[in-house]
């Protein structure tokens, strides 16, 4: 039988205008972040529309959140001395929070709203066909008949089912293979939520799927100890969120960033797009940059696409190894300078075109790639070299080589590690090349311990410069040291070497000699790294000795 595609057209402005007033219906006069999913949920995204996530008792009221499918809810309260549930909301309430009195603070609550009504992917198909084309070659579309799964008995299995099925349990969700062939496997709806109230009328946005980026929905099936990648990403750096993001995202005001001057929404671009999941999505998508939803770090999505079967595994927007230069600058177009080919962690981990005639602060914590491959830092005879690492060349994932190595489950006291915290636990892949009868933790602490030597000495080094810039006849430069101390080489927000007080300010910073600026350039390009010479071992070397012939020529004109 041949079925018509019904899509949205074009909305006349009447219907438009009509459906913001609905939408503002529900905001209770003032603007709010956006609410993403706070809890996992077996399965993805929840069906249930009882869902409370969240009760905050202030002194001025009771916050109350909750969560479920696209739709309309209303929020009852029950207090103690009136035992009957009394609507506290109107019952076109889209959002999923409502603030209420302080006389609610010991008050019951539950939440009524639509009901969890699942289609399956090909009534999805109808609109979404081109998307639905690339995700069933994905693994989330054979997880339900997985050759493992099958061998496990997972497609009888009811603790499995959940996140194998669609809506397992739920209202018009997956029975069993017979009765509900088309719930089987991972599919649109375990991310968006129920659709069938879209797929029947797809012009009102209120019942349309969620687009949810937290990664969360994803942490509602891979969690437990035999798939722990979201448990092992909530404790790392990635899962964190920066507050600079928060306090400032909707800032019209003009701010002051590390001495710079910097309109909001560049600020949002610069720092967004390696510091919000939401921002980088924008711009990978080419769209307009979110407001109002900084309070996300980085997400599954931001390196994972679940849309695509893409060449490189585990569905990853990018490569997990490249070998050619890349830098984003802070200050660059994303659309200009974004390189599809380079290695994923690269993305973010680069050097952002860092330079040492930038006196205001230091290189920032992410020039990893850069150090990888011998690319960042001052020589004497001109810019640093291209000297790509044994690490950069012999190790085929490169950074994920190294921080995502595996381990399988064997039990719920040894549970399976995906790497998924990005630290380097275990040692197994270095004894492919090192071959040694020391343990190779006894090598990394050997590099540390020697580089970090290296650092405090530099350090020495230019303290002693500086206090000897007293003698100076530059009058500006002999007032450095009485004025600041140590921090007379420093920049003028001193970098994470020093502490105290500010350094030189922006003329002073012209004062002091080029070779020192490259000198402490270098200094923390070494520092900053996080590696201690492990990245790029030679090449580091090589770095602190040219650092100490730029301190050496003004200590010994």
């Amino acid at each position: 039988m041949n079925r018509t595609k019904h899509c949205p057209a074009k909305w006349p402005l009447s219907r438009f205008l009509a459906v913001v007033a609905v939408l503002l219906a529900g905001w209770h006069g003032h603007a709010q972040n956006v609410q993403h999913l706070s809890v996992t949920v077996p399965g993805g995204m929840p069906g249930e529309t009882n869902f409370i996530t969240g009760i905050t008792v202030a002194s001025n009221g009771v916050t109350v959140t909750w969560d479920g499918p696209a739709g309309y809810y209303q929020l009852f309260a029950q207090q103690t001395n009136k035992p009957v549930w009394v609507a506290v909301t109107r019952r076109t309430d889209l959002l999923r929070t409502a603030t209420l009195p302080a006389r609610y603070s010991n008050a019951l609550f539950r939440v009524s709203g639509p009901s969890p009504l699942y289609t399956g992917s090909q009534t999805c198909a109808l609109c979404h066909d081109p998307i639905l084309r690339t995700v069933q070659d994905t693994p989330h579309a054979a997880a339900f008949t997985n050759t493992l799964f099958m061998a496990d008995g997972g497609q009888t299995n009811g603790s499995c089912l959940a996140c194998h099925t669609v809506g397992f349990e739920l209202t018009t969700g997956f029975v069993n293979e017979a009765k509900t062939p088309h719930l089987a496997g991972v599919q649109c709806e375990n991310c968006h939520g129920p659709a069938a109230n879209h797929a029947a009328n797809p012009d009102n946005p209120a019942v349309r799927p969620r687009a949810e980026v937290a990664s969360q929905v994803c942490g509602g099936c891979h969690t437990d100890p035999r798939h722990p990648t979201f448990d092992e990403w909530t404790n790392s750096a990635h899962a964190l969120v920066t507050n600079l993001l928060i306090t400032n995202f909707n800032a019209a005001h003009q701010m002051t960033v590390t001495n710079l001057n910097v309109n909001s929404t560049k600020l949002i671009n610069a720092c967004g797009r390696c510091h919000s999941g939401s921002v980088r999505l924008s711009l990978l998508q080419t769209n307009a940059l979110p407001t109002g939803d900084a309070d996300i770090g980085i997400v599954c999505s931001t390196c994972h696409d679940p849309h695509q079967a893409t060449t490189y595994p585990a569905q990853l927007r990018n490569p997990v190894a490249s070998t050619n230069d890349y830098f984003m600058p802070t200050n660059g177009k994303f659309a200009a300078y974004y390189k599809a080919n380079i290695n994923l962690c690269g993305q973010c981990h680069n050097d952002r075109g860092d330079s040492w005639s930038n006196n205001a602060c230091e290189p920032h914590h992410s020039l990893q790639y850069n150090m990888l491959l011998g690319t960042v830092g001052e020589f004497t005879n001109g810019v640093a070299p291209y000297e790509p690492g044994s690490h950069a060349r012999l190790i085929t994932n490169q950074c994920v080589g190294c921080h995502m190595q595996t381990t399988p489950f064997v039990s719920d006291t040894q549970p399976a590690n995906t790497g998924h915290d990005f630290m380097v636990q275990q040692y197994g892949l270095c004894v492919t090349c090192h071959v040694s009868v020391e343990p190779i933790s006894f090598l990394v602490s050997f590099v540390n311990s020697g580089v970090t030597n290296d650092i405090d000495q530099l350090i020495f080094d230019l303290d002693y410069w500086a206090a000897g810039t007293t003698n100076s006849t530059n009058k500006v430069l002999a007032s450095l040291y009485p004025k600041y101390g140590n921090l007379a080489w420093e920049y003028t927000t001193p970098g994470s070497l020093s502490s105290g007080g500010p350094g030189p300010n922006a003329t002073e910073q012209l004062q002091i000699p080029e070779n020192i600026r490259k000198a402490r350039f270098n200094l923390y390009v070494v520092h900053n790294d996080g590696s201690f010479g492990v990245h790029n071992p030679e090449y580091v070397a090589e770095l602190v000795y040219q650092t100490e012939q730029f301190i050496r020529k003004e200590l010994d004109p």
